[in-house]
């Protein structure tokens, strides 16, 4: 594993009590220098590299302590082991504080050095050669799944392991051939999957075997906490992927005790269409025929498509029997100024009955990153966005906002309406007339693509979706393509590649969490 012996600096006063120790370790290839004082050893550590420090905790000239501060402020990143025999707490805090990065206890054993040398220093290339192994095994088992019986139950399975595995060879410093590879396995799933739904969407939608889907949500997921007398925040994340999901609640576990649920964004995966869903609990055939007035098809981006979720809201719960008091509350967020409002109200108000709040933060992110050059440098791919999203939410008034939310004893239902994919293949669409300008899906007339790249729905009442005054066709990009007109192709390849889209068919866009956070 190693191509050269390791260097360890030994600094102890009674160092050459120590003889048997030094020639056990060198025996197992580790090159020793001892230093009987810690200026000594300061000294040694500036003339030659070393990949660890030995120090014993209790010496004449100078403690451990200080010592082991010394090293920590030259060497922030050098591993430092503290040999001690006293076992208080309090050396244990206080060395810990100036950053030591292991203890060994004395009376002292050569193979217990030995093996607290090996974890620290070969830890990584051990990690990684065992993440390797790991990874081929739930490769195997994934594959296994995809040849049986695939339902959308085995579709979440297989979606939420990739994700995991994503965060997973983000920590990995040297795996790119493992990264290459899992790359190409969430492409082909993704070609599967699109394929799976072409075949079982439709059938969904009239109750056979069907996943919870976004007009669900209220009714499986939020009502039931109402009813049972609690107070009940329901937050939705607009354009949160499980993967960002999976970053975030590591920061949310101290505080709430998580159980994490799953569902299927409807199709389009655009907000006027799945965010509405949510809110209104209809379909969109359903809400266009039955609020024609309320019901406007237009771009996702076009943020006054929703401009009546509070009234949807309302309705949906009355159609349940729910009369709540307080009456429902409803906000979005878009900026830190709409946060400080935000914190500001629910610090306030003495009780709430139920609480929507909607977040456009990461969708805001997600449109402008197509937008600005700077963006794209900062989030080229999707391990950065992972990065992004994760250190935004730790520090954003929101995560202050449901920490407070936790020390009140408010239960949080957190979800998503939909997710987004990384667009990489443009694919040419034909239109006889206007069509709307997502990338990922259009809505027009006669509307052409291949079939390898999009799903083309010529009747749009069998998916729930309104058809109007004309022969309406909607068409769903699939995997990871996006939709660009010949006119123009190659300028506009050029400018959207590497998007991070939405409104189409993928695991990303479609497989979502919901999550409901009991306060602990």
């Amino acid at each position: 594993m190693q191509t050269q012996a390791r260097r360890i600096l030994w600094i102890d006063d009674e160092i050459n009590s120590l003889e048997t120790h030094i020639l056990f370790l060198e025996q197992k290839g580790y090159q020793i220098t001892p230093a009987m004082k810690g200026d000594d050893g300061l000294s040694l550590l500036q003339q030659k590299t070393y990949d660890a420090v030995l120090i014993n905790h209790m010496m004449p000239d100078m403690d451990g302590i200080r010592l082991l501060s010394a090293i920590k402020r030259r060497y922030p990143h050098l591993p430092v082991v503290m040999v001690t025999e006293n076992e208080q707490q309090e050396t244990m805090n206080e060395a810990i504080i100036h950053q030591v990065d292991d203890f060994l206890m004395k009376p002292l054993n050569p193979q217990q050095i030995a093996s607290q040398l090996a974890f620290l220093l070969e830890y990584d290339a051990v990690k990684e050669d065992y993440t390797a192994q790991e990874y081929v095994i739930d490769f195997n088992k994934r594959s296994a799944l995809k040849q049986g019986d695939v339902d959308w139950k085995t579709w979440i399975d297989i979606y939420t392991q990739l994700a995991e595995w994503d965060l997973r060879l983000d920590e990995l410093d040297i795996a790119d051939n493992l990264r290459e590879t899992h790359r190409l396995e969430k492409q082909e799933c993704n070609a599967l999957f699109a394929r799976y739904i072409e075949d079982n969407y439709t059938d969904w939608l009239v109750g056979e075997d069907s996943p919870v889907l976004s007009v669900d949500l209220l009714y499986k997921h939020v009502i039931p906490e109402i009813q049972v007398g609690k107070q009940v925040f329901f937050m939705v994340m607009d354009c949160m992927r499980l993967d960002h999901w999976l970053k975030i609640k590591p920061l949310l576990d101290p505080y709430f005790q998580i159980t994490t649920n799953y569902h299927y964004s409807i199709l389009p995966t655009a907000t006027n269409y799945s965010r509405n869903s949510i809110f209104s609990g209809l379909f969109p055939l359903e809400f266009s025929q039955r609020y024609p007035d309320l019901w406007v098809e237009n771009d996702g981006e076009n943020t006054s498509v929703n401009r009546h979720e509070k009234d949807l809201m309302r309705l949906q719960l009355e159609r349940h029997g729910i009369y709540l008091k307080p009456s429902p509350h409803y906000f979005k967020i878009f900026d830190t100024r709409g946060e400080m409002e935000y914190l500001q109200w629910i610090s306030s108000v003495k009780r709430i009955s139920l609480a929507a709040v909607v977040v456009g933060c990461i969708d805001h992110l997600t449109h402008k990153r197509s937008e600005i050059a700077l963006l794209k440098q900062l989030i080229p791919d999707e391990t950065a966005f992972r990065t992004f999203v994760q250190g935004w939410f730790q520090h954003s008034v929101l995560y202050k906002i449901l920490k407070l939310l936790a020390d009140r004893g408010i239960t949080v239902v957190l979800t998503a309406d939909h997710g987004s994919i990384l667009s990489q293949q443009a694919a040419k669409i034909l239109g006889d007339r206007p069509a709307t300008n997502g990338l990922r899906f259009k809505v027009g007339g006669e509307l052409i693509c291949s079939e390898e790249a999009g799903l083309r729905i010529a009747q749009p009442e069998q998916y729930m979706l309104p058809d109007g005054h004309y022969e309406k066709n909607y068409v769903l990009a699939k995997e990871d393509y996006y939709f660009v007109y010949p006119n123009q192709f190659n300028e506009h390849k050029h400018q959207f590649n590497g998007g991070f889209q939405h409104g189409g068919i993928s695991m990303e866009e479609m497989i979502l969490p919901c999550a409901i956070l009991e306060p602990k």
